[in-house]
């Protein structure tokens, strides 16, 4: 479904290509989804992979838009695919160790004594 402001892509219809037109190259912003997308999974656990899991994924969706409105001449689906499944990744991986750190942090809290700790021979 396209709308007035987005044409359809000529390779959505089908129709033959000429002569001139470029060959289909790989999208750069593919390449760079996966590699924030890896570098966010492997950082996960140290809580430093929020910042480049997240741009991997605003940057996925530019690179589909981009792939899309290049009527097929951009290519690299799958390198956007595994970037956004090694962001999400990453992101899940933060969520947990936040998760894990919450919950030891509560416990130390709840088990700490409170109020004044005074000498058993004192009233």
């Amino acid at each position: 479904m396209s709308t007035a402001a987005e044409p359809t892509p000529v390779a959505l219809l089908g129709l033959p290509r000429h002569p001139q037109d470029p060959e289909p190259v790989r999208s750069t912003k593919a390449r760079a989804v996966f590699a924030l997308g890896l570098f966010g999974a492997l950082t996960g656990l140290f809580v430093g992979g929020v910042v480049p899991a997240t741009v991997a994924l605003v940057l996925a969706r530019q690179a589909r838009r981009e792939a899309y409105r290049s009527g097929g001449f951009l290519t690299g689906a799958a390198w956007l695919r595994r970037g956004e499944r090694l962001a999400w990744t990453g992101l899940v991986l933060t969520m947990v160790v936040l998760t894990v750190l919450v919950v030891m942090g509560v416990i130390r809290l709840a088990e700490a004594p409170y109020g004044q700790d005074f000498a058993p021979n004192m009233d």
